[in-house]
């Protein structure tokens, strides 16, 4: 993936590294799409269609974090932690734990939405921002 790929490749595959742009991109999109989801459906088709959306939300979220964690050089399983903490905080936080959890996602908008990737080609493939030479 060189972060100007197809949507299905950016949201349905995990492997190789994507630029800010596009990410913030995706991320926005899916935040938008659960939050769109929630306001029109209601309580009780909630409850019946939630395990199908939130599911292929999580999993479209999971991709796209990793590609891009992979952009900056760390591993895609920190995606597990950054979605942890977005379904717990999700739509506000409550406690001191869901504080914490709010603090990793402000970590992940710093590290992933304002810092750039590793220049150059690392151990997750080539930079998204210069292709290949053909």
């Amino acid at each position: 993936m060189n972060g100007r790929g197809d949507l299905p490749a950016l949201l349905f595959s995990a492997e190789g590294r994507l630029s800010r742009t596009p990410f913030l991109a995706a991320a926005i999109l899916l935040i938008v799409m659960a939050a769109l989801y929630e306001a029109i459906v209601g309580t009780t088709l909630h409850w019946l269609t939630g395990w199908m959306v939130y599911p292929a939300l999580i999993y479209c979220g999971a991709c796209v974090l990793s590609k891009r964690l992979h952009d900056r050089g760390r591993s895609g399983w920190w995606a597990a932690l950054i979605l942890v903490a977005m379904v717990a905080v999700w739509p506000r936080p409550i406690g001191f734990f869901d504080f914490l959890l709010a603090l990793v996602l402000i970590w992940a908008v710093v590290e992933l939405g304002v810092m750039s990737g590793e220049a150059g080609a690392n151990r997750y493939g080539p930079s998204p921002l210069r292709p290949a030479p053909a």
